[in-house]
């Protein structure tokens, strides 16, 4: 068996959909993008679409990887990179001013608590979750505000569609041990699968689970999944955010 290919059923055997697990973290522009495409196929394909929000410093420790923007000659072709992506993904990604202290002097371990704490509220449905991930991105990547302080994560929840009531359970929630240690567990799930960097990208198909990583694989994504690839904006191909 290929070693991309991982046997179990992790109790997804019993769905007629494909379930697809999206492990991600707002820190990384390139899940935006993944995030985007899989939000739009979700109802094209016979999927059954679960975000997995983890720790990308968690991953890149646990995996023994090293960061692109921390190699130069990645870091300026990555730059050039997301500009392209954004214009053919439709995504308005621009990077912050200062995107070495965005990425590794601020991170999003923060932030990641708050989405978890969201995805842990939300018991039914994933709708708050794509929100306010979304809204994280838009923050980081798009407008080049803070993520990390208090007034940043109740900003996100407002914008998100949390009442007053829900954003300071969501608040209280995402600083206690349970949700700190789920986050240290989804993250521990992505390494399990042998992650080693995000967007990373999981598709039970026939009681197995292939992997992909990136937000350049869909094709062979739907190959692998028996659907069809229409590119980045499925319902309308010249369509943009």
């Amino acid at each position: 068996m290929s070693r991309s290919l991982i046997s179990g059923n992790r109790g997804y055997m019993a769905s007629s959909r494909k379930v697809v697990e999206f492990f991600y973290d707002v820190v990384s522009p390139y899940s935006w993008l993944a995030f985007e495409v899989l939000c739009r196929y979700r109802n094209v394909w016979n999927i059954d679409l679960k975000f997995k929000p983890a720790y990308l410093g968690g991953v890149m420790h646990g995996s023994g990887n090293r960061p692109p923007g921390m190699v130069p000659n990645k870091f300026h072709y990555m730059t050039k990179d997301l500009e392209r992506a954004s214009g053919y993904f439709g995504v308005p990604l621009y990077p912050p001013s200062n995107v070495f202290e965005a990425m590794f002097e601020k991170g999003t371990l923060n932030a990641m608590r708050f989405v978890t704490a969201v995805a842990d509220k939300e018991k039914e449905g994933d709708v708050l979750v794509e929100r306010v991930s979304r809204e994280f991105w838009k923050r980081i990547w798009s407008t080049d505000q803070d993520i990390t302080l208090p007034a940043s994560l109740t900003e996100v929840g407002l914008k998100a569609g949390l009442s007053a009531n829900e954003l300071e359970e969501i608040l209280t929630l995402s600083k206690s041990q349970p949700i700190k240690d789920k986050l240290k567990s989804v993250t521990q799930e992505a390494l399990d699968y042998q992650c080693f960097g995000f967007p990373f990208i999981v598709c039970h198909v026939n009681g197995k689970a292939e992997l992909f990583f990136g937000s350049d694989r869909f094709e062979l994504m739907a190959h692998g999944i028996g659907e069809k690839w229409m590119g980045p904006h499925p319902d309308n191909p010249t369509s943009k955010m």
